[in-house]
């Protein structure tokens, strides 16, 4: 049985999980409020997410002197923590990048165009099918108390010569690769070294800075099993099994972005040892009901233990935290629309108790797996766009990124347009980076 991707049930917008959330909202409360109150250290230090819940300035990734443009170049090598995190020298104030605010861009101007030069899928060229505003090209992302820099091409270039970067993950990986390949392309055109008979493969040469950038395709991170984007059957996931795609591929890299999340929100088999230990949403009889959050918990777990066990792997990987959706069932039939044009102000966002439950679940498996890295030359980051782009529902190609002739409630407010807020994410891997070195 085939259905439209627009009425699969992901698990935000259905009416028995609206009904629920008041009493998974509160239970979540509650948990927080006993961790944090009996044994803070147990949870992650960088939750900017949830930092509401605590009435307490939190260190989070990427710390920064309070210059006038945000320069990461101050920043030496003995000013950056095991975590990444910039030390505290006296009492100069720090710039938490990941919290903060969207603000008119007065420049006003995107990176690129969608007129040749990079790839954009058509699903994110939001101009191409006729997207009636361009408001939302024109928001800049402000860290509180710093300025955040504008996308410098060159010196992510000089960063990465004569290195490798790969992003794992779904299509908001590729969605994220594409912008940066677009970023890019102001200053260099890479050679497309991709074999065309396998998809989940893709791979970039610059010739000028003998700098390889790939994708590797990866629904789950995990091996998995009957991934049809329009089915509504169970997927099979293979909970103890990293995905080959990237598991033998990854040792030689010195820069990994990795990324999972909506897909988990399917309907689910779980395999553990070769055995059928549960599911979500199955409806099998004499299987036992999981949720979504273990089958991302166990995911993440196998893939930190992965990485750990990779003992010649010597780069730097970055976790991009869970990028939201933002579906808004009054407006459409099926999961809804985004048909906003504006982003929110902090007031108008709502409790996403599921969003909740996968950022922290993530974050909190990298902060255990960053322990154990310590004194090896494996470094676990975080990059944290989840706040930010909670606050960009004006982002996302809505019916934008089909053809009009096609069935316009199929709307898309899962993937961000290119141009558009997703490129805030490379700016903010460039100071990472900076950082890195």
């Amino acid at each position: 049985m085939k259905a439209n991707i627009s009425s699969l049930s992901s698990g935000y917008n259905t009416p028995l999980n609206r009904c629920k959330n008041a009493a998974l909202l509160a239970v979540l409360i509650l948990v927080l409020a006993a961790i944090s109150r009996f044994d803070r250290h147990h949870l992650p230090d960088d939750l900017p997410f949830l930092s509401w819940f605590w009435d307490t300035n939190v260190n989070t990734s990427v710390l920064v002197d309070q210059d006038t443009e945000l320069s990461y170049s101050t920043l030496s090598d003995d000013a950056i923590d095991s975590d990444g995190n910039a030390m505290s020298r006296g009492s100069e104030p720090k710039c938490d990048i990941f919290r903060g605010t969207w603000v008119p861009d007065s420049e006003g101007r995107p990176y690129y165009g969608n007129k040749g030069g990079c790839e954009i899928s058509e699903g994110e060229d939001c101009m191409k099918f006729g997207r009636p505003d361009s408001e939302y090209m024109k928001w800049r992302w402000r860290p509180d108390g710093c300025e955040l820099p504008r996308f410098d091409a060159a010196a992510f270039l000089e960063l990465v010569r004569g290195k490798s970067m790969a992003f794992i993950g779904d299509s908001l990986a590729r969605n994220h690769m594409q912008s940066l390949g677009c970023m890019l392309s102001a200053v260099a055109r890479p050679v497309n070294q991709s074999d065309p008979e396998d998809q989940r493969l893709r791979r970039w040469f610059y010739a000028d800075y003998n700098f390889t950038l790939q994708l590797m395709s990866s629904t789950h991170l995990i091996t998995s099993r009957s991934v049809e984007i329009l089915s509504v059957k169970p997927i099979h996931l293979y909970l103890d099994e990293a995905d080959e795609i990237w598991a033998t591929r990854v040792e030689s890299f010195d820069y990994l972005i990795i990324s999972a999340g909506h897909w988990f929100s399917r309907p689910l088999i779980y395999h553990e040892n070769q055995k059928i230990t549960g599911c979500h949403m199955c409806r099998h009889r004499n299987t036992t009901e999981l949720t979504r959050f273990y089958g991302y918990r166990q995911a993440f777990q196998t893939v930190f233990s992965k990485l750990l066990d990779l003992r010649s792997f010597k780069g730097t990987v970055f976790l991009r935290t869970i990028s939201p959706t933002h579906f808004e069932v009054e407006q459409m039939e099926g999961r809804g629309n985004c048909a906003r044009t504006r982003p929110f102000t902090k007031r108008e966002l709502k409790f996403d108790w599921y969003l909740s439950m996968y950022y922290v679940t993530e974050v909190e498996l990298l902060k255990e797996a960053q322990r154990e890295v310590k004194g090896r030359e494996l470094k676990l980051r975080l990059l944290d766009v989840t706040e930010a782009m909670r606050l960009r529902p004006d982002g996302h190609p809505n019916v934008y990124g089909q053809s009009p002739e096609k069935k316009k409630s199929s709307a898309d407010c899962l993937h961000w347009c290119l141009p558009g807020a997703i490129d805030t994410w490379n700016e903010l891997l460039l100071q990472m980076l900076k950082t890195d070195r």
